[in-house]
């Protein structure tokens, strides 16, 4: 089968004796916290830009342009503004280089210090964004903020794979992106009300009750354990063991211990784990480290969460009503992430990934149709009837769910449980670096896509979901039930793959030859 699907069970037959926990559920979901502070920023950053007082305040050109337009000028022009852009962008080249900077510091320090780091920056940049007074404070509280995101997005989603039983994978670390969608609804909410106050002030409240997520990771890292995977690798053997008994209920521990021990001596050997990585026998996971994420930005999810409020007041709703709706798909977005939590284990990645394409797929083609029948190419609807508005908001909560119970959090699940540990470190970091530098080209061009490209740009998005979906059907085996530590044996037994891995372990077996 293209996909290459294992049998049921777990690679090479192994059956980790353990539970879940009460544990490992709660260490998981502190650790989850991390997301919080990812999700809240894509939820503010759209709420505020769309606030009058505040582009009154730091985009004056944009909020007079705003003020003089007529129903009947370009709605698809309405805030195309590079410097607005880079307010959202700026964020997510911070992110890259954290992301790159925190590989070395999860490696050699744990898992632990860069989600601490990561709270740390993102306290600052809190701070620096509620009191802002000029343009240049908001972009450098966007930079820490940024800092803050990578450090979290590259040590979170590693950490919950490390620390949860093989059987429980999926849906633990699963909470990682339900904390991301809890994230966007809060801020939705809070833009929401915030936008009412009389005094203009509300934007101040929005950017930085970011400071709240920020604590709430800060302390989940200083009491969470560091994971087995992480003391084994700094040398403390007995104190992982100790820690792998607590978070699997069970003393029978020794059989995954001894993996562990023998994927941490391989781990050892590779001195240089980025230059590792470009090797043949870790092309499978280098190819999912960067498409993965580029095929999640490219999905147009991003866009509809952190221009959902922009996007529609062009398309014709009110500054209160735009933040109610997208309020109302940061809602729906959080809800359908649950489903994907109940169903990863026992449906599988695959399924999901295909299932949530295709719904993608067919609401962009939908909404595609909505507008353009609309608003046409010259961005003069008219008037607009509420049928229309109940109608656009609908599909684009449908599509929502579709991304959220698939793209969204199997797009940090499936890069995050195929890494072996000798490259993990690195390789999660091109994972999240390859998710910024995409996401800041997305958010940097989307106003002046729509402003150009005008309703096609949903078919561009559309036709990057036809594609990204064949890929998974081709490219990616199904990981559902095997232990992170077995995860060769998934690569081996894949029609295109085991080309790549078995040669690379055939030119060992030669040298091992060779040398007797």
């Amino acid at each position: 089968m293209a996909g290459g699907l294992i049998g049921k069970g777990t690679a090479n037959g192994k059956q980790y004796p353990g539970k879940l926990t009460f544990r490992v559920f709660v260490t998981c979901m502190v650790a989850a916290f991390g997301g919080l502070i990812f999700g809240y920023d894509l939820g503010i950053s759209g709420g505020v830009t769309s606030m009058d007082p505040f582009l009154k305040k730091f985009f004056p050109d944009v909020y007079a342009k705003e003020m003089n337009m007529k129903p009947s000028d370009n709605q698809y022009c309405r805030f195309d503004s590079q410097i607005l852009t880079l307010f959202t962008s700026s964020l997510y080249l911070a992110a890259l280089v954290a992301s790159l900077c925190a590989s070395s510091i999860t490696r050699i320090f744990g898992r632990r210090l860069t989600m601490l780091s990561g709270g740390i920056l993102f306290l600052a940049g809190a701070g620096f964004n509620a009191f802002a007074q000029k343009v240049w404070m908001l972009i450098v509280g966007r930079m820490l903020l940024g800092f803050g995101i990578g450090c979290a997005n590259q040590s979170v989603p590693i950490y919950v794979s490390e620390v949860a039983p093989y059987k429980y994978r999926g849906a633990l670390n699963m909470m990682f992106q339900l904390a991301i969608t809890i994230g966007i609804f809060v801020a939705n909410v809070l833009n929401y009300f915030f936008a009412k106050m009389k005094n203009g002030e509300g934007w101040h409240y929005s950017l930085g009750f970011a400071a709240v997520p920020a604590v709430m990771i800060i302390i989940g890292a200083i009491f969470l354990p560091d994971s087995p995977s992480s003391l084994i690798e700094r040398g403390k053997d007995e104190k992982a063991k100790q820690e792998l008994i607590k978070i699997r209920g069970t003393s029978d521990v020794d059989e995954e211990f001894k993996d562990l021990v023998e994927a941490s001596q391989s781990s050892m050997a590779v001195k240089h784990p980025w230059a590792t990585l470009l090797k043949r026998h870790y092309r499978p996971q280098l190819v999912m480290a960067i498409a993965i994420p580029f095929f999640q930005q490219l999905t147009g999810m991003n866009v509809i969460t952190f221009y959902a409020p922009v996007l529609f007041r062009t398309i014709g709703f009110g500054s209160n009503a735009s933040l109610m709706s997208s309020m109302i798909t940061g809602g729906f977005n959080a809800l359908a992430t649950f489903v994907s939590i109940f169903t990863v284990d026992k449906v599988g990645r695959r399924k999901l990934f295909l299932e949530g394409g295709a719904q993608m797929f067919i609401c962009q083609i939908v909404i595609t149709a909505a507008i353009a029948s609309k608003f046409g190419v010259d961005g003069n609807p008219g008037m607009l009837p509420i049928w229309y508005a109940f109608f656009v908001v609908g599909f684009i909560c449908i599509y929502v769910m579709g991304f959220a119970w698939s793209w969204g959090p199997l797009g940090w699940l499936v890069p995050s449980e195929i890494f072996p540990l000798e490259v993990r470190s690195a390789a999660q970091s091109i994972n999240v670096s390859v998710n910024m530098i995409f996401t800041f080209a997305i958010a940097q061009v989307f106003t002046s896509m729509l402003c150009h490209m005008k309703f096609g740009l949903f078919i561009f998005f559309a036709c990057f979901v036809l594609v990204m979906s064949g890929f998974i059907y081709k490219f990616l085996p199904e990981t559902k039930g095997v232990p992170i530590e077995e995860m060769s044996v998934v690569w081996q037994n894949h029609s295109y793959w085991k080309k790549f891995v078995k040669s690379a372990s055939e030119e060992a077996n030669a040298k091992v030859d060779n040398s007797c």
